[in-house]
């Protein structure tokens, strides 16, 4: 089976061997294509950037074909669901691919994040799990199968570089400003959570991957080495502090970072310190550090698998 997740700043890949519930990975692909560029002032999809998208897809169509995968599950999540042309973009899909995409909403997108991350590990612990996306962040606590309690903000690595930081490098201000924002919506969407009882935090997504990458300094980059990574706040901190002192030209040649990250970085890393925040606040006293995690698209294959009784 192969699962292709089309968000606002990146389209992956993955397809797998399925037997009950072992999993054993075939091909794993992740292209920077920036489908959510300028969504969020125009609400629509650009012609330059849906053609990126479509470039990527085809060429994962050929990695589909050659592995001889027998089904296909295409996911589409913040940008085409906020985009005016959304429905346009998933009928060029399926014209140009043969390809039906299925454009996820904020709960779903959340309940397959959480699916996700959860694959590979054990029910006894009650955690969080956090997405960072292009457009939006999704946030999940649960035990074992089923969260309890899910949100799908819109704060998004995409979204806010464009609303926030015009500067190169951002100014104090800026910065001051998107954190601001983003405590802002955090604090507003769990405001009745108690997080105390929460285990462990799991982030998942490009950034929490891509800060765990630059700290481990991975060239190059390597997806087994950077799950499970574990990062404190002070950790992020020191780290968003000198990404984001860096114009954006010498960011890209930070080892870890994929030069096509390094724009994103910064609001990504603002997002992820306040998720830290946050959690850390909880009321216990004791700081649960986050690891990275599976993604959403390991979390639709289990979803198809199921609903195919596999």
């Amino acid at each position: 089976m192969a699962v292709i997740d089309i968000g606002t700043n990146s389209t992956r890949l993955m397809v797998a061997d399925v037997d009950g519930n072992s999993v054993t990975e075939l091909a794993r692909h992740s292209e920077v294509t920036r489908l959510g560029r300028g969504v969020d002032y125009t609400q629509l999809l650009s012609d330059e950037a849906i053609e990126v998208v479509c470039q990527t897809v085809a060429g994962y169509v050929e990695t589909i074909q050659e592995l001889e995968t027998e089904y296909t599950l295409v996911i589409a999540t913040s940008a085409v669901r906020d985009a005016s042309n959304g429905s346009a973009f998933v009928a060029e899909l399926r014209e140009r691919f043969e390809l039906d995409c299925r454009v996820l909403d904020g709960d779903e997108e959340a309940r397959l994040t959480y699916m996700g991350a959860i694959s590979s590990r054990s029910g006894e612990e009650k955690l969080l799990v956090v997405d960072i996306g292009g457009g939006s962040t999704e946030m999940v606590v649960g035990k074992g199968q089923e969260p309890t309690f899910h949100t799908s903000l819109q704060a998004g690595v995409v979204r806010h570089t464009e609303r926030q930081l015009p500067s190169d490098p951002p100014s104090a201000t800026e910065l001051e400003n998107l954190a601001g924002d983003i405590k802002s919506l955090i604090s507003g969407a769990l405001e009745n959570l108690d997080s105390k009882h929460v285990d462990r935090a799991i982030g998942v997504a490009g950034t929490p991957s891509s800060l765990a990458a630059v700290d481990l300094e991975l060239v190059p980059y390597d997806s087994l080495a950077v799950e499970g990574h574990v990062l404190e706040l002070t950790k992020v901190q020191k780290l968003l502090s000198m990404l984001s002192s860096m114009p954006l030209e010498e960011r890209k040649k930070v080892p870890g970072l994929h030069p096509a990250r390094a724009r994103a970085i910064v609001a990504g890393g603002e997002n992820e310190a306040a998720d830290h925040d946050r959690d850390d606040r909880g009321g216990d006293g004791n700081d649960r550090p986050a690891a990275t995690g599976p993604r959403l698209r390991r979390g639709g294959l289990g979803d198809e698998c199921h609903g195919h009784g596999v």
